[in-house]
């Protein structure tokens, strides 16, 4: 099969309530033929299919999850059957979440989990968290959707499974900012803590406003201290990103936390994400409290 474009087969488990329903609509969006909850044992039978008949399809993406029956037997003759295919290659996608996260996404829509009678209760959670232990150490990717949107959400995807094209993907800067009271945000590599730069709360005119306001953003910004901390920050990512880069890595994961994840934070988030872009670096910027 040298020379031939292969077959790209995702499958997508995980939690329930974690996000696969948005992963499928994100493959879908992306060309992906995506069949959701197919049952494991028909994943080969229709893979053969698609082989034997040459339907050109290029791209498939199965979500199963722990309402197939026979879950891991049926992904095990799956697994099987593509290890020995030369003309197809695949990945895992875990999506997952905490369990605080999963009870309450339950709970605002009212929906029920697939193995409760009634209420989600985190004893229900715990109990698919150990079903799928074994699944989710043999997966390739995961995906945790604690605390993000879905606008991060498809970033994450695209960063995972966009095709590339010609010369690879630049080395991009994801940068965010948060509040401490409302937790520490998930799969970031960096968490700086601005809370040691005056707070433009405690200024009335500025309190109600947010960093992205030009008058806060210039009250943070004008700090000795904040300018101290920002060019040595410029001159350490400088420097340790072309290291990542080199060893692999195509992105790196910064947030930047005061109080309440509105006033320090996102002016923060804001100059470094106008300095790392004028440099050349593809930046992405989101403020999760805002």
């Amino acid at each position: 099969m040298e020379g031939k474009e292969k077959t790209k087969v995702v499958i997508v488990t995980g939690m329930s309530g974690a996000g696969k329903t948005h992963a499928a609509n994100w493959f879908e969006d992306h060309g992906y033929y995506c069949i959701d909850n197919m049952p494991p044992e028909l994943i080969v039978n229709f893979l053969s299919l698609m082989s034997y008949r040459g339907d050109g399809i290029r791209k498939a993406a199965f979500v199963v999850d722990i309402r197939s029956e026979h879950l891991y037997e049926g992904l095990q003759k799956t697994l099987d059957f593509l290890d020995g295919r030369d003309d197809m290659e695949y990945q895992i996608l875990f999506i997952d979440a905490s369990d605080a996260s999963l009870i309450r996404r339950y709970n605002e829509t009212r929906r029920s989990h697939p193995l409760a009678n009634g209420s989600t209760s985190r004893e229900v959670i715990e109990k698919e968290r150990s079903m799928l232990r074994e699944l989710r150490q043999r997966a390739d990717l995961i995906l945790d959707t604690t605390n993000i949107r879905v606008s991060r959400f498809n970033r994450e995807m695209e960063r995972m499974f966009i095709e590339k094209s010609g010369d690879a993907d630049p080395f991009s800067i994801n940068i965010s900012s948060f509040g401490y009271k409302h937790g520490n945000p998930p799969e970031v590599d960096m968490i700086f803590d601005v809370r040691f730069i005056p707070n433009p709360y405690h200024v009335e005119s500025l309190r109600h406003l947010t960093g992205n306001n030009k008058k806060v953003a210039h009250y943070v910004l004008k700090q000795g201290i904040t300018k101290e901390f920002i060019s040595q920050l410029e001159n350490m990512i400088d420097t340790l990103a072309p290291a990542f880069e080199q060893e692999g890595k195509s992105h790196l994961n910064i947030a930047f936390g005061c109080t309440g994840g509105q006033h320090r934070s996102v002016a923060i988030a804001n100059e470094m994400f106008r300095r790392f872009s004028d440099k050349g670096y593809r930046v992405t910027l989101e403020h999760r409290e805002v």
